[in-house]
């Protein structure tokens, strides 16, 4: 027979059972929520279920850095002081070689160049018949990117006519040109730091993206804001992009103005689709799609949403739409 009486064995059940509830809702030092959550005695208020969470270090690959990620005090947008992450990006993706670009002439396959999106919804495998079909895909007779007599496409394949092409204001002698630049021009990549807030702050009103980076993919490459179609077209120049919508100038290096899969590094065990990288202002992007190829139909305007895994984060737009996402819902460092 047991020492213990009933009663007894009741009310250590019930200390037991608090104790187990107090420790498994202890809260995460990785997220907080865009509400505060206020208690009194055992009655909580209502409040916002959308966790933000904490940039992970962890997540980026291991050579897409070229140094320890350190932490620094800094200032962001909205005139707060945060504590930021400072990561130094080597510009070059460390999962994939980079891809080709050009044709070289008006019979190539989609297998021996890459691929151009403007922003109109599709994306072009840049072929031999791509470059035939220019004048009528522009409705502009001028367009004449290859030699009638040879069918080679002109391609600027020197440092001298990358450096001409590839600017605001191409040198006439580069106009109808296909442009690409390769790797060796910027030594392999140009490295670039960023500050990034650990702790992602929501703002009241969401932030136009414009003409800044929109954030770093895991790899190391960096997400550019969109590209100046209407420049590049005007000078009837092709900026061909590799088959990863990642292409090199001489000032930025390799990187992506779309998101085609190629820096998707984080697989979700949930079935949720695949990280690929952080925006500027702290918040997770992921690939459009998720594992069952349905996009999420709940994005607000800078194409977020939030679950009870990821919190709140955004989902790439399709490539086509040369753009990540359409705004940034936080603040960004300075």
């Amino acid at each position: 027979m047991s020492k213990f009486n009933t009663p007894v064995l009741k009310l250590v059940t019930l200390l037991l059972t608090f104790l187990s509830l107090a420790a498994c809702n202890g809260g995460s030092t990785d997220s907080t929520t865009l509400s505060d959550t206020t208690t009194t005695d055992d009655t909580t208020t209502e409040a916002s279920t959308d966790l933000i969470v904490e940039v992970d270090p962890f997540n980026f690959e291991s050579d897409a850095l070229i140094s320890s990620i350190s932490t620094q005090t800094c200032t962001l947008s909205n005139g707060d002081e945060a504590s930021c992450y400072k990561i130094d990006i080597a510009g070059a993706p460390s999962n994939y070689e980079i891809g080709v670009f050009c044709p070289k002439n008006i019979t190539s396959t989609a297998d021996e160049a890459g691929i151009w999106f403007d922003g109109g919804g599709e994306v072009y495998d840049i072929t031999g018949d791509f470059i035939l079909n220019l004048p009528t895909l522009y409705n502009d007779s001028h367009w004449q990117l290859y030699d009638e007599g040879t069918g080679l496409v002109n391609i600027t394949d020197t440092q001298e006519s990358c450096d001409g092409a590839a600017r605001p204001n191409v040198e006439e002698q580069y106009q109808n040109h296909c442009v690409e630049c390769s790797i060796d021009y910027v030594d392999g990549g140009i490295s670039e730091s960023f500050l990034i807030p650990i702790t992602p702050v929501a703002t009241a009103q969401n932030n136009s993206i414009g003409n800044t980076n929109v954030g770093v993919a895991l790899n190391g490459v960096v997400l550019a804001a969109p590209a100046p179609v209407d420049a590049i077209l005007g000078a009837y120049t092709i900026a061909a992009f590799d088959d990863c919508a990642g292409h090199i100038n001489l000032v930025a290096g390799y990187h992506y103005h779309g998101e085609a899969g190629c820096s998707q590094t984080q697989i979700q065990s949930d079935g949720h689709a695949a990280m690929m990288g952080y925006a500027l202002d702290g918040f997770g992007i992921f690939g459009m799609l998720n594992e069952d190829n349905t996009e999420p139909t709940d994005l607000d305007e800078c194409r977020g949403h939030s679950d009870d895994t990821r919190g709140y984060h955004y989902h790439a737009a399709d490539v086509a739409e040369n753009m990540f996402i359409g705004c940034f819902k936080g603040a960004i460092a300075r």
